[in-house]
């Protein structure tokens, strides 16, 4: 999937709208490890790409082809740049703090089923202690 396909225009577009340029990004293609078999082992399809005035840089081999992941590097790096520039405000952050405060609703709802389950327990094993006190 090279960069002309409609996925590699929209983080491109993406790129842009956050002043990144192309002449400041420096790609370089490196074998890949892993699974893919021989085409992994032969062919150069692991993409490293550096954003040269801040410093971020990506590795991305996710793919068996190159063109796929000169793709994703270009939305990793718009991610990893998004986040640095904007930090709580970036879209990331937002998620991670929005799944937060669901485990915490859950656990809280957690906890409250515990305790009323451990209460009718309780009240069970109360109310046959008495039974058998008054019985004899």
């Amino acid at each position: 999937m090279p960069l002309s396909s409609e996925r590699g225009r929209a983080v491109i577009a993406r790129l842009r709208a956050l002043g990144i340029l192309e002449a400041d990004l420096n790609e370089t293609f490196v074998h890949a490890g892993g699974k893919g078999g021989q085409n992994v082992n032969k062919v150069a399809t692991c993409v490293v790409l550096v954003h040269r005035p801040t410093g971020a840089f990506v590795k991305c081999q996710r793919e068996r082809s190159q063109g796929q992941n000169r793709v994703i590097a270009r939305q990793l790096l718009a991610d990893k740049i998004e986040t640095e520039r904007l930090g709580r405000a970036s879209a990331r952050a937002q998620e991670a703090a929005r799944i937060r405060r669901q485990k915490r609703r859950r656990s809280r709802r957690a906890k409250e089923r515990i305790l009323a389950t451990k209460h009718a327990r309780s009240d069970t094993k109360a109310a046959r202690t008495r039974v058998r006190d008054q019985g004899e």
